[in-house]
């Protein structure tokens, strides 16, 4: 099985949900400290050059692999994807179950002032900050999201592509 986490940057929400995952972080009733958040892989680290690329992040513990990917606004990347898979299955017999699940509402305003600040204006002294606050915000529903993007993968559906909206992580 394949897990691709996508939201507009890929390397805030998607890292988090890749390394909760990946079981990389703890899971427990309390915030992640900054120190946390900062040792997260690609967490505030991935570019503009990195838009629309499969970033891997490792293989979890029944051997399916973990990827994320910042997909911007464009709403045509996973459907694409998705799309390009189903040909791949089709064609090539490739049966692998593949998952995509939208990490984007999780993501709390002020994140995404962080992101603004950080990655686009390249201002860390202001965006890192408030990064950090909006990772610990919503660290817990990105968690609870992750957890049931699992669950959906280890259910037997007709389907071999999945998409995951999420809206309910709101």
């Amino acid at each position: 099985m394949i897990y691709i986490y996508n939201d507009y940057g890929g390397t805030h929400t998607t890292s988090l949900a890749a390394a909760y995952h990946l079981k990389q972080l703890p899971q427990s009733e309390r915030k992640l400290t900054t120190e946390e958040i900062l040792n997260v892989k690609f967490f505030n680290k991935l570019t503009k050059d990195d838009f629309g690329k499969l970033i891997f992040h490792g293989v979890d513990e029944e051997g399916n692999s973990v990827y994320s990917i910042g997909r911007k606004r464009n709403k045509y990347v996973v459907p694409a994807l998705k799309e390009m898979s189903l040909l791949l299955q089709e064609k090539h017999q490739f049966d692998e179950k593949i998952v995509f699940s939208n990490t984007s509402p999780t993501v709390p305003f002020v994140m995404s002032m962080g992101g603004f600040f950080s990655r686009g204006l390249k201002i860390d002294m202001i965006g890192v900050p408030l990064l950090v606050k909006g990772a610990k915000r919503c660290c817990d529903n990105v968690f609870r999201l992750v957890e049931n993007t699992k669950d959906i993968g280890r259910t037997t559906f007709a389907e071999n592509v999945i998409v995951l909206e999420n809206e309910m992580y709101k």
